[in-house]
């Protein structure tokens, strides 16, 4: 496998220096911020990520006001015992995109949301304990528990919500398949994000930084150049 020293070096080449790079890299997720997360900014999150798969992300940002209005702040105990009467009304809600498994899956989240509150805390907490080293466990938690938070959904939740992981984006994969990881093209099944994460796990071993800044420096060493605002975009924010 190629060095992630390799891997850096060429992301400073595109990007015009070793300065630029660190320039464009998240802050390093805070255990402690993210412990204090509350449940309701939690179940807005996981709505917006389930919203925007499959739509243009402007579209539910524009609309966002109504969705905190129209799903009562993302309260998950308020919505987790709403009636059916309830969840019928706002498919026909014109303040929301009318998407009728997306909205029943905010009631489902809501409960899982509760659920794991009360086993830990809050979301928040279990989030902040739970190791960067098995990104792949916490995936398949969210999807055995959760609704509609399977593949990349899933880990831009995460990255959204400001927990330490990488993103199997396009450009990534490709650092990675460039690396010498022996992959699909797209990273779908349980052997290769196995894979993904042992070599994450190695990286953060060799560099000491933090996954979100191995999988960021990936794909700004690959593939098409994009400018900084979109690369913020395809890479979940300025988290």
């Amino acid at each position: 496998m190629t060095s992630f020293k390799a891997i850096r070096a060429r992301a400073e080449k595109r990007k015009g220096g070793a300065k630029a790079v660190e320039k464009l890299l998240p802050p390093v997720p805070n255990a402690k911020s993210l412990a204090k997360l509350k449940d309701d900014r939690v179940l807005a999150e996981m709505t917006k990520r389930v919203f925007c798969a499959g739509f243009a992300w402007s579209v539910i940002e524009a609309k966002w006001e109504g969705f905190e209005q129209a799903f009562l702040g993302f309260q998950p105990k308020k919505l987790a015992f709403e009636p059916d009467e309830f969840w019928e009304r706002l498919t026909s809600d014109a303040r929301i995109v009318r998407n009728g498994a997306k909205i029943m899956s905010v009631r489902d989240n809501a409960r899982f949301v509760q659920e794991i509150a009360g086993e830990h805390g809050s979301f928040g907490k279990f989030l902040s304990n739970w190791p960067s080293s098995d990104e792949v466990g916490l995936l398949n938690l969210l999807v055995k528990r959760g609704s509609r938070l399977g593949g990349n959904t899933g880990q831009m939740l995460l990255r959204f919500l400001g927990w330490d992981g990488f993103v199997t984006s396009r450009d990534v994969v490709a650092c990675l398949r460039e690396a010498g990881l022996d992959v699909a093209e797209e990273v779908k099944s349980k052997g290769d994000l196995a894979k993904v994460q042992a070599q994450f796990n190695a990286w953060a071993k060799e560099t000491g930084l933090p996954y979100v800044h191995l999988s960021r420096i990936c794909a700004m060493s690959i593939g098409e150049n994009y400018a900084p605002a979109e690369l913020n975009r395809r890479m979940g924010g300025d988290d």
